[in-house]
C-alpha cells in the first residue's frame, strides 16, 4: 500500500500504523475520508489496489425491524468464527451538530469494544437512499484495512433505501409483522433489492402470514406455478408449495438463478441467526460460482466513475463565478418566456465547454 505523489506528509505516518493493523489509525483514516479532509483522494487511491477481500453485507428494512440487533448478532457469529468485522451504521442526522445521533451504536454495545470489531456511525446529512454520501468510501477503507466482513445497516427510512444494493455484495431486507399491511409491504420498491428476506420478531402474531405472503411473491416472480391452493385467505402455503421446504434449507442457487430465501429470526433470543449467517454464505458462494460477484463489483466500479464525473462537473461548473453571473443574466428572459430552462442549460454547457470550465480545475469561490 503506497500513497501517490503529492499526498500530505501527515498521511505517511498514518499509513505505517494503518498497514500495521492499528485501530486508531483506521479510525483516523475513516474520518479523513468521511469528512473529505486534506488528502482523502490520495488515501482512497492508496486503498484501491487492496479492495476485494471483504464481503459487504447490506442490512435494510423499516424502522423498528430489529436491524441493529441482528447486525450485532451477526457480528458475534462472525467473531466466533475468527473473523474481523467492520460495521457501518447509518444514523439520522443531528439537527444541532450535523453528526450522527449514534442510536445504532448504542444498541451495538455488546460488540463495540471487541478488538476485532470496528464500528462507525455515519450521519445521512441529507442524503437519500438510506446511506450517507461517503458510505461506499468508508467501506473501501475498511476493506483495505483487512476486515473480513463489512456490515452496513441503513438508516431505516422506509421504501427509499435502494442505494444499499449499489454497495453490498448481498442485501438482506429485514421485516417484522408490524411492517404494516402485508400486501403494501410486497409493493414496496425496497423488496426488489433483496437477496435474502428476514422475518424478525417471528414469535409475534402475523409473522406466519407475512412469511407466506413473501413466499407467494417469490414464487410468482420466479415463474413457479402454485397448484392446488384452496381459495381461502388463510391457506398454508407450505403445504401447497413443497418447494418452500427446500428453499428454506438452501435457496434455489442454480448457476443462473437465485431465489431469495425467507428466513425466520427472533432477535431477542438469537434464534435463527445461525441460519441467517449460513444463508449469507450460500449467497456469496452462488455469486462466486455464477460469475455474478464479478459482474456486480464491475458495475459498482463503473457507477463510481459516473458518480465522480458528475460530482466534479457540478463542482467545477458552479464554482465558476462567470458561469453564475451569466446564468443570473438569463433570468429576465426566462421570466418573460423568451427562452426555456432547457435552452439555457444547453447554452450554458456549450459555453462552459468552450471556455474549458469543465476540464480545468475548479476556479473561484463557491456561491
Amino acid at each position: 500500500m503506497a500513497l501517490p505523489a503529492g499526498a500530505p506528509a501527515a498521511l505517511t505516518a498514518l499509513l505505517a500504523d494503518f498497514t500495521a493493523g492499528k485501530k486508531a489509525a483506521l479510525a483516523r483514516a475513516v474520518s479523513i475520508v468521511e469528512n473529505h479532509r486534506d488528502g482523502h483522494e490520495q488515501w482512497l487511491a492508496a486503498c484501491h489496489p487492496r479492495l476485494g477481500h471483504a464481503r459487504r453485507v447490506g442490512i435494510t428494512g423499516p424502522p423498528g425491524a430489529g436491524k441493529s440487533t441482528l447486525t450485532t448478532l451477526l457480528a458475534e457469529a462472525y467473531l466466533a468464527a475468527g473473523l474481523q468485522v467492520g460495521i457501518v451504521a447509518v444514523d439520522p442526522t443531528s439537527p444541532f451538530t450535523g453528526g450522527a445521533l449514534l442510536g445504532d451504536r448504542v444498541r451495538m454495545e455488546r460488540v463495540a469494544l471487541h478488538p476485532q470489531v470496528f464500528i462507525r456511525s455515519m450521519a445521512t446529512r441529507g442524503s437519500l437512499g438510506g446511506l450517507a454520501a461517503t458510505t461506499r468510501e468508508v467501506c473501501d477503507v475498511l476493506d483495505a484495512f483487512g476486515v473480513d466482513r463489512i456490515l452496513v445497516e441503513t438508516v431505516g427510512v422506509g421504501q427509499s433505501e435502494l442505494d444499499i444494493a449499489r454497495l453490498a455484495d448481498t442485501s438482506a431486507v429485514v421485516l417484522v409483522p408490524e411492517s404494516g399491511d402485508s400486501i403494501q409491504t410486497l409493493k414496496a420498491g425496497v423488496m426488489e433489492i433483496a437477496d435474502l428476506f428476514v422475518v424478525n420478531k417471528a414469535d409475534r402474531p402475523g409473522a406466519d402470514r407475512l412469511r407466506n405472503d413473501l413466499e407467494l411473491m417469490l414464487g410468482l416472480r420466479s415463474g413457479e406455478v402454485l397448484r392446488n391452493i384452496p381459495a381461502h385467505h388463510g391457506v398454508e402455503l407450505k403445504a401447497a408449495n413443497p418447494k418452500r421446504v427446500a428453499r428454506e434449507a438452501a435457496a434455489r442457487d442454480d448457476a443462473d438463478q437465485w431465489t431469495p430465501p425467507v428466513l425466520r429470526t427472533i432477535g431477542a433470543t438469537g434464534e435463527g441467526v445461525g441460519e441467517f449467517a449460513a444463508a449469507l454464505d450460500r449467497h456469496f458462494a452462488y455469486l462466486e460460482r455464477s460469475g455474478t460477484l464479478q459482474a456486480r463489483r464491475r458495475a459498482r466500479l463503473r457507477e463510481r466513475v459516473v458518480d465522480a464525473v458528475e460530482q466534479r462537473v457540478r463542482r467545477r461548473l458552479w464554482r465558476d463565478a462567470a458561469v453564475q453571473d451569466w446564468l443570473d443574466a438569463q433570468l429576465p428572459a426566462l421570466e418573460q418566456g423568451a427562452t426555456t430552462p432547457l435552452a439555457v442549460a444547453d447554452t450554458l454547457l456549450a459555453r462552459a465547454t468552450a471556455a474549458g470550465t469543465l476540464t480545468g480545475p475548479p476556479t473561484g469561490p463557491s456561491r
